[in-house]
């Protein structure tokens, strides 16, 4: 296997090198407008929307922002996350009660939720307008982006099927809903919905269950960089050990460290040569 040159418009399931790709399309997300309108068009999507709203959560958050990009055969929706040490408070927050999930279905982390509802009919109008010709719809996001990401691909599911993501692929995501609407999300995004989680990344171990709860579909990147499809027991152990010693969310922590999108494709882009 080597690194792709281009990003495959054709690919219809799971595979590293779309894994890469969509790693690559949530780092875009951090952009300027430009860049990514720049960049996308090198990938060979003709077609970009860009979605931003003014939000004023509970916690600092200047707004919520994500990006669309269409070719005649695929759709890439990518939403920007922020750092971890700017989100610490919704993380950590236990005061909050949750709100109901998509159609009614659990409930769903409080913050999580108005994020998306600030940007959602935009993302969602914006796939109506794009997909003229069946095209495949991918959503992906690191950090923020994909919780954002994992709950809008939710949502799309129970509310507009017709708009169903093909898969759905996230980077360091926090925990987002409860299990009940993890459950349906596991039944109704069978091998679509992908959970990449690198060594210690503290993000995706917050916030605290059993109040919040992950997706099945894990895929865990090692102290070494190697993929492996489950967490290994001794090894996640020794990680989960690692990340939270002195203050997780410190700079220099490895919790930190891990969670960076960079770090995200670099381990995959070593996967892949």
């Amino acid at each position: 296997m080597s690194v792709p040159q281009s990003i495959d418009h054709s690919v219809t399931g799971y595979s590293l090198p779309h894994a890469y790709w969509m790693a690559k399309a949530s780092d875009l997300a951090y952009k300027d407008r430009a860049t990514i309108e720049q960049q996308a068009r090198k990938w060979g999507f003709d077609r970009v929307l860009h979605h931003e709203t003014r939000f004023t959560p509970p916690f600092p958050l200047e707004d919520t922002q994500a990006y669309t990009m269409a070719s005649d055969r695929m759709i890439v929706t990518g939403f920007r996350g922020t750092e971890p040490v700017q989100i610490r408070d919704w993380l950590t927050d236990a005061v909050t009660p949750p709100v109901p999930g998509p159609a009614g279905t659990g409930y769903i982390h409080h913050g999580f939720g108005e994020a998306l509802e600030s940007i959602f009919p935009t993302v969602r109008d914006g796939l109506s307008e794009l997909r003229d010709q069946e095209q495949s719809v991918w959503f992906t996001g690191h950090s923020l982006g994909g919780a954002l990401a994992m709950l809008a691909g939710c949502r799309m599911y129970l509310e507009e099927p017709r708009l169903r993501a093909d898969g759905v692929y996230t980077f360091g995501q926090p925990r987002t809903c409860d299990r009940l609407l993890a459950k349906a999300c596991d039944k109704g995004f069978k091998d679509r919905l992908y959970r990449f989680v690198n060594n210690n990344d503290i993000v995706p171990q917050m916030p605290p269950e059993p109040a919040f709860t992950h997706v099945e579909a894990l895929r865990y990147i090692d102290s070494k960089g190697k993929v492996h499809t489950t967490l290994p027991l001794v090894t996640g152990l020794v990680d989960r050990v690692g990340g939270m010693t002195a203050d997780a969310f410190a700079p220099a922590s490895d919790g930190v460290r891990d969670h960076f999108i960079d770090n995200y494709v670099t381990a995959l882009e070593r996967n892949l040569a």
